[in-house]
C-alpha cells in the first residue's frame, strides 16, 4: 500500500464510506493518515465513583454488577440499564437506543467507563458513557483521539481506519527533514511525530509530536517566502510615469495621515524612481489597523498605473468585500475619468466575456474581483499593478498566479492585521513592509468591557438598546453548532496546554441564535458561519449592511466582512478562547460610522494569563501594542490561525493546523531561520537530500514545482 493509494484500499472502506470519507476531504490514505483529532479526552486519571464532579466528564473503572435490562417506551426507544461498582459505591448506567450492550456488559466484567455523573436523592447515574474493556496487564490509552466527523462516519470508524493506514504506510514514508538537521533541532521523527498526534504514549509524546508536525508548516512556509524572496530581485518592472496625486486627493473629504502619505510614497518611490538604472517588479505590504485607510493607498498606486498607461486589479476574498471596494474605487477614479469594472463569480456569463474581452483589449483600466481572475483564460493586455487583499490571511500561491500573468507587474498586498514588526519581517520575507501606525482623524474609539455571565440580562437590554437607537449588533461564537463543543472533549488549545473536559461550554452560533431570537422576539436575528455557502453568506452580509438584519449572530467569519456604519455593538462571547489580534480585528468591525460604537468581551475564564489578556483589550487600543503582547502572552501561534470559517487552500493562503497552536517563539525562530538557512544553501532545492523538503513545500504550497525553482 502506498500514501497515494485510493483510501478505498483499506479494509472496510467501500464506495459508501469512501463517499462519505470524501466530505473530510479525505481520498487517499496520506489524506487519512493526516487527518488529525481535533481534541483529545484524557482518560488515563481514574476517579472513584464518590469522588466524582458534576461539572464535567472523567473516567471511572467500574464492575458489572448487573445484567442488562432494556424497555421500550414512547416512540419506539429503547432504555437499557444496569448497574456497576467500584470500591466506593455504584451507579445506573444508562444507555439509550443501543439494544446491543445487552451483548457487551456481563456480570463481573470490568470496564472504564468515560462520562458524566448526576446524582438525583442520592442515586448515582451514568447515562451513555463511552467505554472500553479492561483487561489486567494491558494498559488502556491515557489520552483518546476525537476526530473531525461527518454523517455516517463514527468516531470509531475513523480511528480504525487511521491505525490500519499507520500501520501499513508510515513506515514507507520519506522524513523530508535531514537526518542532521533533525537531531540537531532535538526534533522527534516523522514517524514518531504522526503515530504520536493520533495516539500519544502520553502527553509529552503528544506535545513534541504536534512541536514537529507545527516545525515542518513554518519550515514549509518559510522557504516557500525565503524563495520568493530571493527571486524578487530579478527581472526588471514596469516603469510607472511621474504622476502628480492633486487631482486624486483633491477629491478626499478627508485628510491622509503621516502614516498613509509615507506609504504612498514607498509605493511612488518603488514603481517610479529607478534604482540603478532600472525599476524592478515591486513587492509591498501595507500594514494596518482595520479602518487605518490602506484603500487609499491601493487607490493611489490604481491612480499612478493608470495615469501611466498601465492596467491594475485588484483582487480580495470574498464577493461583499470585492463590491465594497468596486463602490469606493469606481466613485473615485470614475471621476477622474479612469474606467472600472467588478468581476465576481455572481457576475454574468454575458457580462464576463465583456470584462475580459476590455481586459484583452485593453479597454478597461481597473479590475476589482475575487479569485474569478485568476482563471486560465483571464488576460490582460497591460497588466502593470496586481494589488491583493489579503485580509491577513497569506496567499503564497495565490499571488504566484496572478504574477504569472504579468512577471514584470508590481505588486501590493494590503493585510488588516497589525503584525510586530519582527515577526512580520519572517512572515513577510519576500515583501518590503509600509506600516500604517495611525487611525484617521475624527475616528471614534470603540469603548470596551469585559463582563461574566452574571451580566447577560443587561447585556440582551444593552443589545435591545443599541437597536432602539438605530444601531446594529454583531455577536461572535466560538463555534458553529453543540456538536463542535462537545462537553466530553478535551482540546488542546495550545501545544502541551489542556483544557478539562466539560469545562469548556462554549457559545455556539446557532444555539445562541435561538436563545436571543427567544429573550428579543421583537429583533431581527440572523446567523453566519463558514459551513454556509459563499452566495448565502454573502446575501447575509448584504442584508445586515442595508439594515434588514438587527443581531448577526456569527463566527469569526466576519473578521473580513464589510463596512456596516449603523453598527454600534460587538459581543463576543467565550472572549477567552480568541487571540488578541483576532479580538482587536473583530472590534474593528463596529465604530465605523458617526454612532458611539462599544465591544464587550464576555467570558467567565478565571486563569491569570486569560485574565491578563482581556485586560490588554480593554485598555489598549493601539493595535502595533496588542500585538506585541499577543505575541508574549500567546506565542505566535495567533497569527497563524485557520478556524474551520476559513479555508485557507480554497482561498489561495497557507492551511495551518498545528503552527496555529504553537506558543513557541523559539520553534518559530528555529523553523524560519533554518529555511532561510537551507535556501542559501541550496536555492532550487536540487540537491539529493533536500528532494523530500522540495515535495514538501509543492504539496503544502499547493503549487507547482516551476513556481519555487
Amino acid at each position: 500500500m502506498l500514501p497515494s493509494d485510493n483510501v478505498s484500499t483499506l479494509s472496510g472502506v467501500g464506495k459508501t464510506t469512501a463517499t462519505r470519507l470524501q466530505k473530510l476531504g479525505i481520498e487517499t490514505v496520506k489524506d487519512l493518515i493526516f487527518h488529525f483529532p481535533r481534541a483529545f479526552e484524557r482518560r488515563g486519571e481514574v476517579r472513584l465513583l464518590s469522588a466524582f464532579s458534576p461539572d464535567f466528564s472523567s473516567s471511572y473503572l467500574l464492575c458489572v454488577a448487573t445484567e442488562v435490562k432494556s424497555v421500550k417506551i414512547r416512540g419506539n426507544m429503547v432504555i437499557s440499564k444496569f448497574r456497576a461498582f467500584d470500591d466506593s459505591g455504584s451507579v445506573e448506567v444508562v444507555f439509550f437506543n443501543s439494544p446491543y450492550v445487552k451483548d457487551v456488559f456481563h456480570i463481573g466484567s470490568v470496564f472504564r467507563f468515560f462520562g458524566k455523573i448526576t446524582s438525583s436523592k442520592g442515586r448515582l447515574q451514568l447515562q451513555n458513557p463511552k467505554y472500553e474493556a479492561y483487561v489486567e496487564g494491558i494498559p488502556l490509552p491515557d489520552l483518546v483521539p476525537v476526530y473531525p466527523l461527518t454523517s455516517g462516519i463514527s468516531s470509531k470508524q475513523i480511528d480504525k481506519l487511521v491505525s490500519q493506514a499507520i500501520n501499513e504506510v508510515v513506515p514507507k514514508l520519506t522524513d523530508p527533514l535531514p537526518e542532521h538537521l533533525r537531531v540537531k533541532l532535538s526534533l522527534p521523527t516523522l514517524s514518531f511525530a504522526i503515530k504520536n498526534a493520533h495516539f500519544p504514549i502520553d502527553e509529552l509524546s503528544l506535545i513534541k509530536s504536534q512541536e514537529r508536525l507545527a516545525f515542518d508548516e513554518m519550515l514549509a512556509f518559510g522557504i516557500g517566502i525565503s524563495m520568493s524572496a530571493k527571486s524578487k530581485s530579478r527581472g526588471e518592472g514596469v516603469r510607472f510615469s511621474k504622476t502628480s496625486l492633486t487631482p486624486l486627493t483633491s477629491l478626499l473629504p478627508y485628510e491622509l495621515t503621516d502614516s498613509q502619505k509615507q506609504a504612498i510614497n514607498d509605493i511612488y518611490s518603488d514603481t517610479v524612481i529607478p534604482k540603478a538604472g532600472k525599476v524592478s517588479p515591486m513587492a509591498r505590504i501595507i500594514v494596518g489597523d482595520v479602518g487605518c485607510g490602506k484603500t487609499v493607498c491601493a487607490v493611489a498606486a490604481l491612480y499612478i498605473a493608470a495615469k501611466s498607461g498601465y492596467q491594475s486589479t485588484l483582487m480580495v476574498p470574498t464577493e461583499i468585500l470585492a463590491t465594497q471596494h468596486y463602490n469606493e474605487v469606481s466613485t473615485l477614479l470614475g471621476a477622474l475619468g479612469i474606467k472600472v469594472e467588478l468581476l465576481i463569480g455572481s457576475t454574468s456569463k454575458k457580462e464576463k466575456n465583456r470584462i475580459k474581452n476590455a481586459a484583452e483589449i485593453g479597454d478597461v483600466d481597473v479590475i476589482i474581483g475575487t479569485h474569478a481572475l485568476i482563471v486560465d483564460d483571464f488576460s490582460f493586455k497591460n497588466l502593470g499593478l496586481i494589488i491583493t487583499d489579503e485580509q491577513h490571511r497569506f496567499g503564497v500561491n495565490q499571488r504566484a498566479a496572478l504574477k504569472e500573468k504579468e512577471k514584470r507587474a508590481h505588486l501590493l498586498v494590503m493585510s488588516a492585521t497589525p503584525i510586530p514588526r519582527t515577526l512580520a519581517l519572517t512572515m513577510y520575507g519576500d515583501l518590503d513592509i509600509s506600516r500604517i501606525t495611525e487611525m484617521p482623524k475624527g475616528r471614534q474609539r470603540v469603548d470596551t468591557y469585559v463582563v461574566g455571565e452574571e451580566y447577560r440580562t443587561r447585556l440582551n437590554d444593552f443589545i435591545s438598546k443599541q437597536v432602539s437607537f438605530g444601531g446594529q449588533c454583531y455577536v461572535v461564537c466560538p463555534s458553529i453548532d453543540e456538536e463542535e463543543s462537545d462537553e466530553n472533549e478535551l482540546l488542546t488549545e495550545r501545544i502541551g496546554s489542556f483544557v478539562k473536559a466539560g469545562a469548556l461550554n462554549l457559545k455556539s452560533a446557532v444555539q445562541y441564535a435561538e436563545e436571543l431570537r427567544a429573550s428579543l422576539s421583537h429583533l431581527r436575528i440572523a446567523t453566519l458561519h463558514g459551513k454556509m455557502k459563499p452566495k448565502e453568506k454573502d446575501e447575509i452580509m448584504s442584508a445586515f449592511s442595508r439594515g434588514e438584519i438587527d443581531v448577526l449572530v456569527s463566527t469569526t467569519v466576519i473578521e473580513v466582512g464589510v463596512n456596516v456604519p449603523n453598527a454600534s455593538l460587538m459581543i463576543v462571547e467565550n472572549a477567552e478562547r480568541f487571540g488578541l489580534s483576532q479580538l482587536h480585528q473583530l472590534r474593528g468591525r463596529v465604530g465605523r460610522g458617526n454612532r458611539k460604537s462599544f465591544c464587550v468581551l464576555v467570558s467567565n475564564a478565571r486563569n491569570e494569563k486569560s485574565l491578563a489578556r482581556l485586560e490588554v483589550m480593554r485598555t489598549t487600543y493601539d493595535g502595533y501594542k496588542i500585538a506585541e503582547s499577543d505575541l508574549l502572552i500567546r506565542g505566535p501561534g495567533d497569527f497563524f490561525s485557520s478556524n474551520s470559517d476559513n479555508n485557507l487552500r480554497q482561498s489561495g493562503g497557507f492551511e495551518f493546523k498545528f503552527a496555529s497552536l504553537c506558543d513557541s517563539t523559539d520553534l518559530f525562530s528555529r523553523a524560519f531561520s533554518t529555511a532561510k538557512a537551507i535556501i542559501e544553501d541550496d536555492p532550487e532545492l536540487s540537491r539529493p537530500e533536500h528532494q523530500a523538503i522540495k515535495e514538501a513545500v509543492i504539496s503544502r504550497l499547493n503549487v507547482s514545482s516551476s513556481t519555487i525553482s
